[in-house]
């Protein structure tokens, strides 16, 4: 399925409930805190072993699944809410962060950006970002053709 169509349902079953009087930017923003929180939650206190134990549990994996989704749930509305687009809006900051972390320098570390330019390691080749004007774009676009509700 793609975004597009599942921005469609998740719009759907807003709507069929009547709940976008309550679905305002600050609203919207402070759901998905909150559901990232309890996602949050789920492997707070956790080792990596039981956070990865708990996850390969059936009961853990369907609690993990239900808050990603509640997660992304929050996401789809809210970038519809703002206009944004959430296909576009992912392939600019992978853009973004390719220049900032190119491969050859951050395969492999986990430095932040300004940690690699404080060693002078800023210059990398950036070549692998994606344009977000190109063809891709409109494959992962939730507003095809380029309408979104909020202009």
């Amino acid at each position: 399925m793609n975004l597009a169509a599942l921005l469609e349902i998740v719009l759907r079953f807003r709507d069929e409930r009547d709940w976008r009087q309550f679905h305002t930017l600050k609203n919207l923003a402070a759901a998905v805190s909150i559901e990232t929180s309890e996602l949050q939650e789920l492997l707070l206190w956790k080792t990596d072993a039981e956070a990865l134990d708990f996850v390969q549990s059936m009961k853990g994996k369907r609690r993990l699944e239900e808050e990603i989704a509640d997660v992304l749930i929050y996401m789809f509305l809210l970038s519809f809410e703002a206009g944004i687009d959430l296909g576009v809006a992912v392939q600019r900051k992978l853009a973004a962060n390719a220049k900032k972390y190119p491969v050859q320098l951050a395969k492999g570390n986990a430095l932040k950006y300004s940690e690699l330019r404080s060693l002078g390691l800023e210059h990398g080749d950036s070549s692998q970002a994606k344009d977000p004007a190109s063809p891709l774009h409109e494959q992962f676009s939730l507003f095809p053709g380029g309408v979104s509700p909020v202009q």
